[in-house]
């Protein structure tokens, strides 16, 4: 397949997805698209000498492709709509169902995803309450339909829609939580759960809050040990992302697990291994949109390699957003978390390698050209969805993150190391975790100080959706026209797979991108 058609194939699939979104579908309008479709191909196949004709063809199955898209969010919608427990809304009620998920702790409450005999139900209760995942429970307390509810920033939050990405439509509140029997779920899921509950307890043996908390939301995007305040200043200085599990932490992990594999497994074993490391990983810190996105674009990395083929970033961006809207359509236009990892890296793409002829050689012998040229990049790249969605724009974000990212892998790398020290004997991990500590305690001080100044951060008034295309539309034709008057337009600076002719075989070239790491892992 030539690249453009690849493109517009899956932009098409995007298309038919976000307008059925929109607007709604239904069988008799994708029956029309596809007869619309099959004259463009009639019509192609009559021209079968004429020049028109590859154009008609990539039409007509870019219409069908469009077709699907809609026809599959449509389908996504029939699961919704028709549960019996439609008839207990706003009653109290009892039910039974099972923990399907790892717990999500907040502060004081905590959130459980409960599999019932008719649905999938949210339920909130005290964060004190003994329950993990696998557990079957029984749940009291009134049933209710999510509401939209007005931000402190003046948005509107579509929780209904946003608790539909995850399968709920029914939630629960302040309820009562009895557990009736333990480890019903999956037996791998309760495995891995439980190592990640003995690693976070090892490392708040020796690390206290919050610095514990930012070290466990910096290797497995655990949060809750920030507390409110602090995470607030996170978002303020623009850093919130690094304990949100970006892809930039699950870049650093896999890394990490490939560098320790090369000590002790061939090219190809290694590459199989990581494979199921980044799978086992995507599954122990829960299978955000960020998350899945760097995994699967860390899997084409690495069968890429093990066949020997060439890795197109943007190629493996755009198959990886395509195959996370087909298992769950609703992730396109109501899960924010996915629009902005997607933009996000699309930036580093296409933004960073416009924008880093613009940088003086000074940043670069200070070893902060990198870090500068991507915190640019995808600030500018997800500065719409910031506007339309959170409303709050951080001033100091380039500057916080410029001091920050190139501590992060140390921080991370300390923090492991002190958990696991702390697993084996307690006194051996004291040193290293006082060096976790100092790391992590620059990262909250960077982030407190530049929070803390005037103008810090600034607030958008309320926006409507068209803000967002015309944006994107001014930012694609500054892009367009520094390309186009640029006399050195070198290639997009990412990790590609390629045969060398000077030697047999195909061997793994990789050339730094912005802040060293691989794009697609942003």
């Amino acid at each position: 397949m030539q690249a453009y058609r690849f493109y517009i194939f899956l932009i098409s699939f995007l298309i038919g997805v976000s307008a059925a979104t929109v607007h709604g579908a239904n069988l008799p309008t994708i029956t029309w698209l596809c007869l619309i479709a099959l004259g463009f191909m009639v019509l192609g196949s009559r021209r079968s000498e004429a020049s028109s004709t590859p154009a008609l063809v990539t039409t007509s199955i870019a219409i069908i492709f469009c077709a699907v898209g809609m026809l599959r969010f449509e389908v996504a919608t029939w699961q919704f709509g028709h549960s019996a427990l439609e008839q207990y809304v706003g009653q109290e009620i009892s039910l039974q169902g099972q923990v399907v998920k790892e717990p999500d702790v907040r502060e004081e409450i905590f959130h459980l995803y409960v599999q019932t005999s008719d649905d999938v139900v949210l339920v909130t209760a005290d964060s004190y309450s003994e329950v993990s995942y696998g557990d079957e429970v029984t749940i009291k307390g009134k049933l209710k339909t999510p509401e939209e509810f007005t931000t402190e920033l003046g948005r509107t939050f579509n929780y209904p829609a946003y608790l539909l990405v995850r399968g709920v439509e029914y939630q629960i509140s302040f309820a009562q939580v009895e557990v009736i029997s333990e480890d019903q779920g999956f037996v791998v899921l309760e495995v891995l759960f439980s190592i990640k509950q003995t690693f976070l307890n090892s490392i708040e043996s020796v690390l206290q809050e919050p610095y514990a908390g930012l070290g466990e939301g910096l290797l497995l995007g655990v949060k809750q040990g920030l507390g409110e305040d602090l995470e607030a200043v996170f978002r303020t200085s623009g850093i919130i992302h690094i304990v949100v599990l970006s892809g930039y932490n699950v870049m650093l992990v896999v890394t990490f697990i490939l560098f320790l594999l090369s000590f002790f497994l061939a090219r190809r074993s290694r590459i199989t291994v990581g494979l199921v490391a980044v799978i086992v990983f995507a599954l122990l810190v829960g299978l955000s949109a960020t998350v899945v996105r760097a995994s699967i674009m860390a899997s084409l990395l690495l069968v890429a390699d093990f066949l020997g083929r060439r890795y197109d970033l943007k190629r493996a961006l755009l198959f990886a957003a395509t195959a996370m809207v087909f298992f769950n359509p609703y992730l396109l236009m109501y899960d924010v978390g996915f629009q902005l990892s997607f933009m996000a890296t699309l930036g580093l793409i296409l933004v960073a390698p416009t924008f880093e002829s613009f940088i003086s050689d000074g940043f670069a012998k200070l070893s902060l050209k990198d870090f500068f040229v991507s915190t640019i990049a995808t600030q500018v790249a997800v500065l719409p969805l910031l506007v339309y969605h959170i409303g709050e724009v951080s001033l100091v974000a380039v500057v916080v993150n410029v001091l920050v990212l190139p501590v992060v892998p140390l921080a991370m790398l300390l923090t492991f190391f002190s958990g696991l020290a702390a697993i084996a004997f307690t006194p051996l991990a004291l040193p290293i975790s006082f060096l976790a500590y100092m790391t992590l305690r620059y990262i909250i001080e960077v982030a407190t100080f530049f929070a803390s100044l005037p103008l810090a951060s600034f607030t958008v008034p309320p926006v409507g959706p068209w803000i967002v295309f015309v944006m994107y539309g001014g930012l694609a034709a500054l892009l367009y026209f520094f390309s186009y008057k640029s006399k050195d337009k070198s290639e997009v600076k990412g990790w590609v797979i390629e045969e060398e002719p000077e030697r047999a075989g195909v061997a793994l070239r990789t050339t730094p991108a912005p802040a060293e790491t691989p794009v697609f892992f942003r």
